[in-house]
């Protein structure tokens, strides 16, 4: 930095100008120090508000995604609160899911058969269903307990000889009821006869299941009266029975051969309603025309019965739908089993059914139905009259109650025509 010296003169310049350099440079690092602290000091603050502003930004970001998760959680709980709704609609119209399977006593088996089974290939283009639903009645919720005891078994075991129980579901309108995985019981059919032999030989008692019925052989059943269709129909060598269709007893029995001249274009299947032992079906077939006979096993064995003649016993409830296409029947043959009771709207239905599954020009035979009054013959006048049938015959008569009242009622016998309907 140069010599300093005391001496007065050039030396005291030389001193100031030495002092003057280092003041400058000093007062250059102390404004460096300073900017330097400054724009630290800017440099910490723009960072800590661009820091808070981030801050704020995240904060507001949060709480918007969190309004929009809200809401797309409000949107995702409707949609599924929705499809509930629908598939509730859905099992409703189907008819089975009335039958809580959340109930304690429910079987197993039964949750197992009512479970939806998904297509393996998704939607169905022709039917537009995405799942095979299992088919059981409605009404089965009001049968919930006994239909859990019908489905209480052994897989692939044996099933219970509960064909009792089966059948008083059917007849409380729990129908159809649910398949089974367990084999049901066997009975021996040896001793059988060919067809048409079959048709008027007696059916031996072994070939039949009498578990649950108070008669257990068919000589009891001969001495019953169990139903207007049903005295002694179980006889087929002595009696009535091998006469009726063939041979009348008074102007309401029509002769079989008498019906079968009216058949336009010909009588070739027939179904029988409540048919007894099928004896109508028995005189049919031996004119070469197949009748289904349906039928309960209400205290006697009406199918096994039939079905050892050679004929086709159809184990169905009058209340169920007839599992026929329509405009199929060349004959429809119905007694006393028409009357289903109950508000004339039940008849209705079922006349409905039979007037379905017969073919234009079909015939529909009542025969011997028993008026219990007046008014059930108005009634049944006036619901045939609607369907337009033309009457081939017709003929009201009196007789005497064959189930033993004595009283004489009314009865109705006709054979109806089906218009063709355009």
């Amino acid at each position: 930095m140069g010599s300093v010296s005391l001496k007065i003169g050039d030396g005291t310049a030389r001193f100031q100008s030495a002092t003057v350099c280092s003041s400058a440079v000093n007062i250059l690092m102390i404004f460096s120090v300073i900017t330097t602290n400054l724009f630290a000091l800017y440099a910490f603050t723009a960072s800590n508000k661009h820091h808070q502003s981030q801050h704020l930004l995240l904060q507001h970001a949060h709480k918007n995604f969190s309004l929009i998760s809200e809401q797309v959680q409000l949107i995702l709980n409707e949609i599924d609160s929705s499809q509930k709704k629908l598939a509730q609609m859905e099992k409703q119209l189907l008819g089975y899911d009335t039958i809580d399977l959340s109930r304690p006593n429910i079987a197993p088996e039964l949750k197992l058969f009512l479970q939806q089974h998904q297509l393996p290939l998704g939607k169905d283009s022709k039917t537009g269903i995405t799942e095979m639903v299992p088919s059981v009645g409605h009404s089965c919720e009001k049968s919930s307990d006994l239909l859990s005891q019908y489905m209480t078994y052994k897989v692939h075991g044996s099933c219970q000889d509960d064909w009792i129980l089966a059948q008083k579901l059917i007849l409380r309108a729990c129908e159809p009821l649910p398949r089974r995985r367990c084999f049901a019981k066997v009975v021996s059919k040896v001793g059988l006869y060919p067809f048409p032999d079959s048709l008027w030989k007696p059916v031996a008692n072994k070939t039949v299941n009498w578990s649950g019925l108070s008669c257990k052989n068919f000589q009891c059943l001969n001495g019953k009266k169990l139903n207007r269709e049903c005295i002694g129909c179980f006889d087929l060598l002595n009696g009535y029975e091998s006469q009726r269709f063939v041979k009348a007893r008074g102007k309401n029995d029509f002769l079989i051969d008498d019906v079968l001249e009216l058949g336009s274009g010909g009588i070739r299947v027939g179904l029988d309603l409540g048919g007894g032992s099928g004896s109508f079906a028995a005189r049919m077939a031996e004119r070469n025309v197949t009748v289904i006979t349906s039928t309960l096993n209400v205290d006697a064995p009406f199918s096994e019965f039939i079905a050892a003649r050679g004929l086709f016993p159809l184990y169905l409830s009058l209340d169920h739908r007839f599992p026929f296409y329509d405009n199929v029947f060349d004959l429809v043959h119905a007694a006393s089993s028409l009357d289903v009771g109950g508000k004339p709207e039940k008849l209705e239905f079922l006349m409905f059914d039979i007037d379905r599954i017969l073919r234009p020009d079909g015939l529909f035979w009542l025969d011997n139905f028993y008026c219990t009054s007046d008014e059930k013959k108005r009634e049944l006048t006036r619901l045939i009259e609607k369907f337009g049938y033309k009457k081939l015959k017709w003929v009201v008569g009196e007789k005497i109650d064959s189930l033993g009242s004595g009283k004489s009622e009314v009865v109705l016998s006709a054979v109806l025509q089906k218009p063709v309907r355009v």
